[in-house]
């Protein structure tokens, strides 16, 4: 990048099953956290960007972007919402840091929030049933079924034993032990995740995520240290890029091929200068265990059929070789689809930061990835920053 951009400051609410807050008390609460953090004025914010995917389905009042503006004090700023399915957050970050880049703004702040228990459980299920192709939809084929599906091929093209995702889900649930935004901050075994109910075979009740409440926001700035913009220079902004894939799962060639997690990666890993194996530090969009096992192969991290042998053998662990989803990940911090990417560059800032208890900390990152997925592999966004 030309410009240096920097994250900083960061702030989130905790994620719930179901927040007593209306969906605007959640953003402004966020976004309050995150300007105190970076030490930022609001009338010195030039730029806003809310990211929120299920305002329409929930009966969310319109005009969201503005409503925040004007309840937080961002006199003159620009305002918009994004939108991108479950890659709403990170997307929504991403129009930040290009603001920024652009130097149209010299301060972002960049706010996601959904309220899931808003809506019935049989209207927002429905919504997210519609993140698939409009011709899987209507053949009533859902976003677990796929899931399920993809985990069956995975453990049979591989020989992967079933123990090698309910791994992944007992890992992330640890990691969220010690973490206060998580929504779930209870252990888990492999053997509970054997044990849970089936919701879309192979995969169970642990392999999947949960439906959250919440909100996440970082404040971005062309500052390059903090005498030139008094307040501090967080970590940088090293590469962002993001990419759509064949948007009906069924007409993709091969089940465990995500096009647009591996297009996504290798743009973002070149624009930063890296590769995979420096990233010391990651948050993988695990919305289903299975997928935190392809995404890690189709972005590099391990040739195929390795990364469950990675996770069985304590490589991604948060004392491994690369440590993934540190904070819990969507299975345990949650996952409050516009939310969910700011919560995993929050997670990821702190961990640069070092400003973590260390029972949960990755001592000395420098380098940190996220991967921000929409649908079912439909549109993936990739983040690096950089301490």
């Amino acid at each position: 990048m030309e410009t240096e951009v920097r994250v900083s400051g960061v702030g989130m609410t905790p994620f719930e099953g179901d927040s007593q807050r209306p969906l605007a008390d959640l953003a402004a609460a966020a976004a309050e956290k995150t300007l105190a953090d970076a030490g930022v004025d609001p009338a010195d914010v030039d730029a806003l960007h809310f990211g929120n995917a299920l305002a329409e389905a929930l009966d969310e009042s319109a005009g969201l972007a503005n409503a925040l503006a004007a309840a937080l004090g961002l006199d003159g700023a620009s305002a918009d919402r994004v939108e991108n399915t479950s890659a709403t957050g990170a997307s929504a970050f991403h129009r930040g840091v290009d603001r920024v880049e652009s130097g149209t703004a010299d301060i972002a702040l960049v706010v996601g929030a959904e309220k899931m228990s808003a809506g019935d459980t049989r209207s927002v299920t429905e919504a997210i049933s519609r993140l698939v192709h409009p011709r899987e939809y209507a053949q009533g084929v859902t976003l677990p079924s796929f899931g399920g599906l993809a985990a069956g091929a995975y453990l049979d093209r591989h020989d992967a034993p079933r123990e090698a995702l309910a791994a992944v889900a007992a890992k992330n649930h640890r990691n969220a032990v010690h973490n206060p935004v998580a929504q779930f901050r209870k252990p888990i075994d492999v053997e509970d995740a054997l044990d849970s109910p089936v919701v879309a075979a192979p995969l169970r009740l642990y392999d999947c995520c949960p439906m959250s409440d919440g909100a996440a926001a970082v404040v971005l700035t062309r500052a390059t240290d903090e005498d030139d913009a008094g307040h501090p220079a967080g970590p940088r902004v090293a590469g962002t890029a993001s990419a759509t894939g064949t948007h009906a799962v069924a007409e993709r060639p091969d089940p465990l091929s995500i096009d647009s997690v591996r297009t996504a990666g290798e743009r973002v890993f070149d624009r930063a200068g890296i590769a995979p194996d420096d990233v010391d530090v990651a948050c993988i969009h695990d919305a289903f265990t299975v997928l935190e096992l392809i995404e890690l192969e189709e972005l590099g991290f391990y040739d195929p059929g390795n990364a469950w042998v990675a996770t069985l053998d304590g490589d991604t662990a948060l004392d491994g070789d690369l440590p993934v989803n540190p904070g819990g990940g969507l299975k345990a911090r949650g996952h409050p689809l516009g939310a969910t990417g700011l919560s995993q560059i929050v997670e990821l800032v702190w961990q640069l930061r070092g400003d973590l208890p260390e029972s949960r900390r990755v001592d000395g990152a420098e380098t940190a990835f996220a991967i921000n997925v929409a649908g079912f592999g439909n549109n993936s966004v990739c983040t690096v920053l950089r301490a």
